[in-house]
């Protein structure tokens, strides 16, 4: 899932200072999940908007509106009549849906409401953890399915640096070393030989340093 966590109320405040009327739109999927735009968090944000802007003598009218998804079309759309009676967006679903509600109404300001961080996994109840850089060019299969792109610091991918020490990564003594872990995995799965393999240095032109990336799948094209 894609986590985030939303900006700081005076940042958001300072985005929509000259606008009246605006629609908070949330995200019932990912931004919800990790409880930055879904129901509750959309609510909270247009109450505390409200007041805010009340105590400032410059009351604004908020509507709101959490689709399933911001980054589909067919999902955006249903925000079109929202969207044509306000004077801007606050979009609570990652930089996604920001630029899908962009680019779907090309006329509407849209404003981000979440800082989008990384893809990852919820660990426990208020904790989410990055698992994956979205590299483009998957080596799980070789680690015992635990990145070494995200979860060692450095992005090591032929075991770990001087730095670890007791199963714990040098930045910071309660952040598990990477390779500790792939090597516990492989060991439990009996595929320690994994770690004779060299891996060669990565093609990062499949990542984001080979600009913006784009499938395109011709079997499914119409």
């Amino acid at each position: 899932m894609i986590v985030g966590e939303r900006k700081p109320i005076q940042e958001i405040l300072n985005m929509i200072a000259e606008h009246n009327k605006i629609l908070i739109a949330g995200c019932g999927t990912c931004a919800a999940i990790c409880m930055a735009g879904g129901d509750k968090e959309v609510s909270i944000l247009a109450s505390t908007i409200k007041m805010a802007r009340n105590k400032e003598g410059k009351p604004i009218e908020i509507l709101e509106h959490i689709p399933l998804r911001q980054c589909e079309w067919e999902f955006v759309d249903e925000l079109k009549d929202k969207i044509e009676s306000c004077d801007a967006v606050l979009s609570m679903a990652c930089g996604i849906g920001v630029q899908t509600i962009v680019e779907r109404f090309p006329k509407a300001i849209v404003y981000p409401a979440v800082n989008t961080t990384f893809l990852g996994l919820p660990e426990e109840q208020g904790v989410w953890s990055e698992r994956c850089g979205a590299c483009g060019n998957c080596v799980l299969d070789k680690t015992g399915g635990i990145c070494p792109i995200v979860r060692c610091s450095k992005s090591l991918l032929n075991g770990p640096c001087g730095g670890s020490k007791d199963g714990k990564c040098e930045i910071d003594p309660e952040v598990d070393c990477a390779w500790q872990l792939i090597y516990d995995r492989l060991k439990t799965l009996g595929k320690l030989d994994n770690l004779a393999e060299i891996l060669p240095p990565k093609d990062w032109s499949t990542g984001r340093d080979g600009g913006p990336r784009k499938i395109i799948r011709e079997d499914m094209k119409l």
